[in-house]
C-alpha cells in the first residue's frame, strides 16, 4: 500500500512540475512579447505583466510543494545531524507535523480566501475572478499535505535530495 501511495505522489509530483514548468516557459515568452509591443512598437500591451505575475504565482506555489518533496528547501540540519537514534526520529515528526500544519493552514484559508474573493475581478482580466488568481495557495497546501504524508508514511526525515535512492532517476518515465 505504502508503496502504491508513493507511485501516486510520483505521478502528482511528475505532473505538479509539468504545470510549474509550463508556467515558467509562458512567463519566458510573454515578457519579450510585452518589452516588444511598448518599446519596439511603442503601443505597451497591457496584458503581458500581469499574465507573468499570475503564472508567477501559480509557479511558486506549485514548485514549492515539488522542492518540499524533493527537499530541495534550505534547510540548517545542525541539531538534526547532531542528533541520533529516537531523538532524530522525534525531532523529525515535529518538524513534519508544522509542516503539515502550515500545509493544512495553506489550504483551509486558502480555500476561505478564493471563496471570499470569487466575485471579483481584476482589471486587466474581466473575465478571470481574483478567487481564481488565488488558487495556487489551497492546491500548493493540498499537494504539500499529501506530500507530508508521504514523507511521515516513509519515514524519510532530514533526507538530503542526494542521499534518496531515486534521486539520481529520470523525470521522465521513458
Amino acid at each position: 500500500m505504502m508503496q502504491a501511495y508513493v507511485r501516486a505522489m510520483d505521478v502528482v509530483s511528475r505532473l505538479t512540475m509539468i504545470i510549474a514548468g509550463a508556467c515558467l516557459v509562458t512567463i519566458t515568452l510573454i515578457i519579450p512579447y510585452g518589452v516588444f509591443t511598448r518599446y519596439v512598437l511603442n503601443v505597451a500591451a497591457s496584458w503581458p505583466e500581469p499574465m507573468a505575475v499570475l503564472l508567477m504565482i501559480w509557479f511558486s506555489f506549485l514548485s514549492a510543494a515539488i522542492c518540499y518533496r524533493e527537499n530541495l528547501h534550505i534547510a540548517v540540519n545542525l541539531i538534526p545531524d547532531m542528533l541520533t537514534g529516537p531523538a532524530r526520529t522525534i525531532l523529525g515528526w515535529i518538524v513534519e507535523l508544522c509542516m503539515a500544519a502550515t500545509s493544512l493552514f495553506m489550504l483551509v484559508w486558502g480555500l476561505k480566501l478564493v471563496h471570499t474573493t470569487y466575485f471579483q475581478t481584476i482589471a486587466e482580466f474581466p473575465w478571470l475572478s481574483v478567487g481564481l488568481t488565488y488558487l495556487p495557495i489551497p492546491i500548493g497546501g493540498a499537494i504539500t499535505t499529501l506530500f507530508v504524508i508521504e514523507r511521515l508514511w516513509t519515514g524519510r526525515l532530514f533526507q538530503a535530495a542526494h542521499e534518496r535512492d531515486d534521486a539520481l532517476a529520470p523525470i521522465s518515465s521513458e
